[in-house]
């Protein structure tokens, strides 16, 4: 069995997390640029940049100086595909006005023009937790209609200006985190809300009809795009076979699966009335705003999938990139920073995504972050990282068997980045190295670890070689 011809492989970053120049030609703040370094970075932050506060997106890796290098070496690596984000600050710094800023438009002609140089697809993401704070500070961010109007501007300006550039679209990243992650996915601050769900769901409710107004807009100025959503898709297993177990899982998982299911069925699903019910949600639903949902649903499901989640009746939830924590399960492997290891995972959640929606897969996320160990000779070992990611390309293959349709795989991140979760550098993914630390230290200089060329034969044979014994350090 062989992967299919057209099969797309490549990798994904975010504008916020490795663009930096946070304020270079005429680039507006976005709700990233005020989030700190370190695990509690959404628990203390401020909507206004402060004296002698690290902030890890304000250089981050300087991609936004760097690209062209950048791209070349990932030519080298062989990527077809390059999943990016737009930053919305760029083309509008506060998000609301008129006229979109012209600098910012030419960089990213520039930047898609370099990928495709090298017969690179892009791919890109239209929102990624990017929302312009200007948006959260004066309008209340995703729960006011008014980010919709903004939102359709700002999609027009961008589809019209790619349509000969860009194929693959995806509206919202990781859409379903508005619940766990409410300050980036939905721009939202929900702590001091009397009715938590009642914000996140009227948030919600306005990004799926922005979301399908930008498919319908999209689909109007070039039939041939490709518009996809996005939602962070790692499953949650129950703890234990008890019921109770069994059933709160279900309704935990049903949680995420509710914006797959707005978004690429076209309608609201019946077991959300009980859900409205039980947490007094009363939405505020335009006139139209049903039928522009019904008519506008995405063409594909892109979703990332790190490991998998194990949960219990009554546990508490906590909320990170990448999915649940919850109890540790024994069968598994962990990260260096507490994640299950989990490749077969990856084949039930495909299976249980095509089996529900019968649309096509786009893996956009899947990756290991871990410390990399530079030795004297300049080699940087990574073993952990190419087993990672031969065992989820070999279940990728067995879910393909199973009948699945998947477009493509993007491993986050090809280079390293800073993460989402933690603003941390430590936590790399790359197949490339970036000098530069947790606090902001380092030459930025780019290396070639290991992986690179693992990857690169991956690559180049379709997914049939996975033996990476020659890569592994020997000394």
């Amino acid at each position: 069995m062989t992967f299919p011809v057209d099969f797309l492989w490549g990798g994904a970053i975010a504008a916020n997390q490795a663009e930096g120049a946070y304020n270079e030609d005429g680039k507006g703040l976005s709700i990233a640029d005020v989030l700190p370094v370190g695990h509690e970075r959404f628990d203390n932050f401020e909507l206004e940049i402060q004296d002698g506060v690290f902030y890890p997106s304000h250089h981050a890796v300087d991609f936004y100086h760097t690209y062209k290098e950048d791209i070349k070496m990932l030519a080298d690596m062989g990527l077809q595909c390059f999943r990016t984000s737009i930053a919305w600050s760029r083309i509008f710094p506060n998000g609301d006005e008129e006229t979109p800023n012209e600098r910012a438009l030419q960089f990213y002609d520039d930047l898609f023009n370099t990928l495709l140089l090298y017969n690179i697809e892009p791919i890109v993401t239209i929102s990624h937790f990017e929302t312009p704070l200007y948006l959260v500070k004066t309008y209340g961010g995703w729960k006011n209609r008014k980010l919709i109007e903004y939102y359709e501007r700002y999609c027009k300006v961008i589809f019209e200006r790619y349509k000969d550039k860009v194929k693959y679209w995806m509206t919202f990243n990781e859409i379903n985190h508005a619940h766990t992650l409410p300050f980036l996915a939905a721009a939202i601050l929900v702590e001091d809300s009397n009715n938590k769900l009642q914000d996140i769901y009227q948030a919600s409710h306005n990004m799926f009809v922005a979301s399908a107004k930008a498919v319908l807009c999209g689909h109007q100025i070039n039939p041939n795009f490709k518009i996809g959503c996005m939602l962070s898709l790692s499953p949650v297993y129950a703890a234990e076979c008890k019921p109770e177990d069994v059933f709160s899982s279900y309704e935990l998982r049903r949680r995420s699966l509710f914006y797959s299911d707005v978004q690429l069925r076209g309608e609201y699903p019946r077991y959300f009335e009980r859900i409205k019910k039980e947490n007094n949600i009363h939405l505020e639903i335009g006139n139209d705003d049903l039928d522009i949902i019904r008519k506008g649903t995405c063409d594909y499901l892109g979703f990332s999938y790190y490991r998998s989640s194990l949960h219990e009746d009554g546990m508490k939830i906590l909320g990170n990139t990448g999915g649940l924590l919850g109890k540790k399960n024994p069968y598994l492997n962990e990260t260096k920073w507490g994640w299950p290891i989990d490749p077969l995972g990856l084949r039930y959640v495909c299976n249980e995504l095509y089996d529900r929606y019968q649309k096509p897969l786009f893996i956009v996320e899947n990756g290991l972050g871990t410390r990399d160990t530079i030795m004297e000779d300049g080699t940087i070992i990574d073993e952990e990282r190419m087993k990672y990611l031969k065992d989820h390309v070999m279940m990728m293959k067995d879910s393909i068997e199973d009948g699945v349709e998947i477009l493509g795989y993007t491993w986050w991140g090809p280079i390293d980045i800073v993460s989402a979760g933690t603003g941390e550098m430590e936590k790399r993914y790359g197949f490339i190295y970036v000098d530069k630390d947790n606090e902001g230290n380092g030459s930025l200089e780019r290396k070639i670890k290991n992986s690179f060329y693992y990857y690169k034969q991956i690559i180049e044979t379709n997914g049939q070689n996975l033996d990476y014994q020659k890569y592994i350090y020997t000394g």
